[in-house]
């Protein structure tokens, strides 16, 4: 959530980056300033009454200590009807407030100046691209037909149990699944990060302090019985474990990882760019998370990339970094790298990973600030990325690594398969 001040101080700035996120109601800008103007007319009335009280209270006792009780008894009628507007202007800073919280809450984050314009996902930039393509067999199968043909998932027995985007992983794949999940922990710790065993479901507050909520409302599980919602990543328990916390500045950067399923009802479609495991409704991901001082998250941010780049160079898989343009960003994004994988039987690049800086967005919201050596209380700026999410990343090993008989497993991973092969 943007700060008010920030967005009164830099309204032309506010307003010019938020048409690179093709925001369509910039005059929530003006209404969002002229009810901060109405909330501070109101509280400097309070203020004003107020005083006027504190002075009259002071009258009334010099006039009874002078036997003047007729006259401080008026002056006491006068506090009485100042005292009731004072109570009915605190009622309308209230309301103002929250017309105004109201307000605030629909803005998203400002993205960041190195954010290209754009509409659609067509318009992202391509950073950087790495490997090469592989060289299948004849006849190379998508994922899909090679889960089948080697018994590794069962698609329908999903839908039978619960419904579309719900796989049963079997066998190999089920242990596939679990080496890759140890690998990326195994890798998130050696680059200094700290696992967490998560709640898969969260309240309210936990929702709209990460942005999810209201923005992400529809698309995520409600259970209504409770008033909770299973998570879509695992950020979301992890940046809450600060909400309101003041953590101190040599603290910092703080580095926590976790693994989680991960819960999302995005709209349905059709088509192979949706099959199998291009999307799912529960798919298993390992998340990074940071928490650092507004001049090294930029830094910070570019570390995670590289970190998220390693685990593809070391499964082998040929990839391609994105700068999101603003209209493929998320909400509370201010910059967006995604990593996307070659599938070669698909022929199409699959996103297996966002890298995003939310710079003080989700902290003012969360109320997540440090104090700095100087006894400054600031806000942190968040970070997080996929390490990787899991199911396309399964889709790209199964496809671009199978022979004619066979799908061979990254060297990677052998130490947690127990096999180099599948056949």
């Amino acid at each position: 959530m943007l700060q008010v001040n920030y967005i009164r101080e830099n309204k032309n700035l506010v307003l010019e980056r938020l048409r690179v996120k093709n925001f369509s109601q910039p005059q929530l800008i003006e209404e969002i300033i002229d009810l901060d103007d109405q909330k501070k007319t109101l509280q400097l009335q309070v203020e004003t009454l107020q005083a006027n009280a504190n002075v009259a209270a002071k009258q009334v006792g010099d006039l009874i200590k002078k036997g003047k009780h007729s006259q401080a008894e008026a002056i006491k009628n006068s506090t009485i009807i100042a005292k009731e507007n004072i109570k009915n202007l605190l009622v309308k800073i209230n309301d103002t407030e929250q017309v105004l919280h109201q307000k605030l809450i629909l803005i998203p984050n400002l993205p960041h100046t190195s954010v290209p314009k754009g509409k659609t996902s067509d318009e992202n930039e391509v950073v950087l691209s790495y490997g090469y393509t592989p060289t299948l067999p004849e006849n190379a199968l998508p994922h899909w037909d090679l889960a089948a043909k080697y018994n590794l998932i069962d698609f329908e027995l999903g839908v039978k149990i619960t419904g579309a985007g719900f796989p049963v992983y079997k066998g190999k794949g089920a242990k596939l699944q679990r080496a890759l999940i140890n690998f990326f922990l195994a890798e998130a710790e050696a680059a200094g990060y700290h696992e967490l065993m998560l709640p898969l479901l969260v309240n309210e507050a936990s929702g709209f302090g990460t942005g999810q909520l209201p923005d992400k409302e529809g698309q995520m599980y409600f259970c209504n019985t409770d008033n909770l919602y299973l998570i879509p990543t695992a950020e979301v328990p992890i940046t809450n474990l600060y909400r309101d916390v003041m953590v101190k500045e040599n603290e910092l950067p703080i580095k926590n990882c976790g693994y989680t399923p991960c819960f999302r009802r995005e709209a349905g479609s059709y088509g192979a760019h949706v099959r199998g495991l291009n999307r799912l409704h529960q798919f298993d991901k390992v998340e990074i998370v940071q928490i650092a001082q507004p001049y090294h998250s930029y830094e910070i941010l570019e570390q995670m990339s590289l970190h998220v780049q390693q685990l593809l160079q070391k499964l082998g898989l040929q990839y391609r970094v994105l700068r999101l343009c603003g209209g493929d960003m998320s909400f509370a994004s201010a910059l967006t790298y995604d990593m996307e994988v070659w599938s070669a039987a698909q022929k199409r690049w699959l996103e297996v990973s966002s890298v995003s800086n939310f710079e003080t967005f989700q902290s003012n919201r969360l109320k997540l600030r440090y104090k700095t050596t100087e006894g400054k209380t600031q806000l942190a700026h968040t970070l997080n990325g996929s390490a990787l999410a899991l199911p396309r990343i399964v889709a790209a090993i199964l496809e671009n690594y199978q022979t004619s008989n066979s799908i061979q497993i990254p060297t990677c991973l052998h130490p947690y398969t127990g096999f180099a092969s599948i056949s």
